[in-house]
């Protein structure tokens, strides 16, 4: 998944006396393009991934591993869970994950990490879950942040936030959100 963030001249009022003898400074933003990842959630084009992946991005584009590239649209996104809905048109009967339930999930019970890190190829890493409920306080995106992370060792990196966390049954048990390291 790719947002794009249209570039911006913003005035800073700053009343010093620079600003006075020759008028507010004006900066200019240039364009910016962020990348996640995303799981089809249904095989007519409806697609979860992290709030903020997508937050601020006015073009939401989404590309398949066989190159497929469309527009998003948002259906819905929540920031205080860090989730957001997209939907897609034009492409039919995709592959899909299905659900599972967190709940049943287990400490020890081995995971897969899927997404495309670092706006790479898909990547898949194994590890074990390694704590449940995990609260870490990331979730700036809200005063209500709810945070119940399902801690794994396996191996993610920018861009893996969307992306699947998936059980040894195939079934989608939860989405990469987050990074929590000393490094």
């Amino acid at each position: 998944i790719k947002t794009t963030t249209s570039g911006r001249t913003v005035i800073a009022s700053s009343n010093d006396m620079f600003s006075r003898m020759f008028g507010p400074q004006q900066y200019y933003i240039p364009p910016k393009q962020e990348a996640g990842s995303g799981v089809v959630i249904s095989p007519d084009g409806y697609i979860v991934t992290n709030n903020h992946v997508i937050d601020n991005g006015e073009e939401v584009t989404v590309t398949f591993s066989d190159r497929y590239t469309t527009r998003a649209t948002v259906v819905g996104k929540d920031p205080s869970t860090d989730i957001a809905v997209l939907k897609i048109d034009g492409k039919k009967d995709l592959n899909y994950l299905e659900f599972g339930n967190s709940d049943d999930a287990k400490l020890g019970q081995w995971v897969l990490a899927v997404g495309y890190p670092l706006t790479l190829d898909a990547t898949v890493t194994a590890g074990i879950i390694s704590a449940k409920g995990r609260s870490i306080g990331v979730n700036k995106q809200s005063f209500s942040a709810i945070e119940s992370f399902i801690q794994t060792d396996a191996a993610v990196n920018p861009g893996n936030s969307g992306g699947a966390l998936v059980n040894t049954y195939g079934q989608l048990i939860g989405i990469n959100s987050a990074i929590a390291s000393p490094t």
